[in-house]
């Protein structure tokens, strides 16, 4: 093979790997892309129900929404059924599958009509068959007169949560509080390996806390816009510094709410990754079919393999 040609054949094989890199992120499912944004999910461990948000275009109005797999196919979305006029979002199941947190803006209780800064709620059920209670505050001293978004529990029932606050380190931090006696303790704020001036949020904990994925804006070593990171606990139970989990999960778009399933290794996440390109098209439902199914620069979940033990 002369210089020319092995130049032409590295080029097409280094082309190939890329587009294998790029093949492993993939759209969670088709059955979503009905909604112009969807974002926060996550699944239960049998891998037969998931939550997810669904948004208007200016993300404005937000609702909770679930699917369940039904003879290897997920059913159609159906909303939860505490849905009201407030915004609701982010929902994370228990290990159990017994509770499921989300945030919302709605008052404490039913005599007011007057939102609420975000607080984490949750709703109860007994079994995966049986029917979620009305939701209820998580109180205090987890709740306050601050924003509260992204709630996340281990194992133990301990709380990861982003606040906004004037006593963290930036304008978004990541909070653990701690499931101590029943209760649940004061908010602490996760240490400088995590949490900059910058913006860190929607925080995944691991089932014994042994790592965290979360998103950081805008971060010198970012890729562009939000990327997601992960930081693992050494022998003494702290914190490593966190690192940017790199291409192609992230992107110069905006990559944020991860969710990781430990059992299968794969990590699904919110993307608004953007590859639509100019082409000629046949018809209107063409055009139509093309945009909604592509990625297309609106949130939408994506999951791929993702070997945390592999990470070096």
């Amino acid at each position: 093979m002369g210089k020319t040609g092995l130049i032409i054949f590295l080029v097409l094989c280094l082309n190939r790997v890329i587009a294998q890199n790029q093949n492993e992120v993939t759209q969670f499912s088709s059955v979503l892309n009905q909604f112009l944004n969807v974002r926060d999910f996550c699944i239960s461990e049998d891998g037969n129900e998931a939550f997810f948000t669904i948004q208007s275009p200016l993300q404005d109005i937000s609702q909770i929404a679930y699917i369940k797999k039904e003879d290897n196919g997920w059913t159609e979305p159906e909303l939860m059924s505490f849905s009201t006029s407030y915004m609701d979002l982010e929902p994370f199941l228990s290990p159990d599958a017994k509770r499921l947190f989300f945030v919302s803006d709605r008052p404490l209780n039913d005599s007011s009509k007057e939102k609420k800064d975000f607080d984490i709620w949750y709703v109860e059920r007994s079994g995966p068959e049986k029917d979620w209670s009305n939701p209820k505050n998580i109180g205090t001293p987890v709740n306050s007169g601050l924003n509260e978004f992204y709630p996340s529990i281990s194992n133990i029932n301990n709380l990861y949560f982003t606040l906004e606050s004037p006593d963290g380190l930036g304008k978004d931090d990541i909070y653990i509080s701690r499931w101590e006696n029943g209760s649940y303790s004061t908010p602490q704020l996760l240490d400088e390996n995590i949490n900059t001036s910058g913006y860190e949020f929607n925080a995944f904990i691991s089932k014994n806390e042994d790592f965290i994925l979360f998103s950081r804006y805008n971060e010198d070593d970012g890729l562009g816009s939000g990327d997601l990171y992960i930081s693992m606990k050494d022998e003494n139970g702290k914190w490593d510094k966190a690192k940017n989990i790199g291409a192609p999960i992230n992107t110069k778009y905006m990559e944020y709410c991860p969710f990781y399933d430990e059992t299968n290794q794969t990590l699904y996440f919110t993307s608004r990754r953007n590859n639509l390109s100019p082409k000629p098209f046949d018809s209107v439902s063409d055009f139509q079919e093309y945009i909604n199914q592509s990625n297309n620069g609106l949130s939408k979940i994506y999951k791929t393999h993702f070997e945390i033990n592999g990470l070096e």
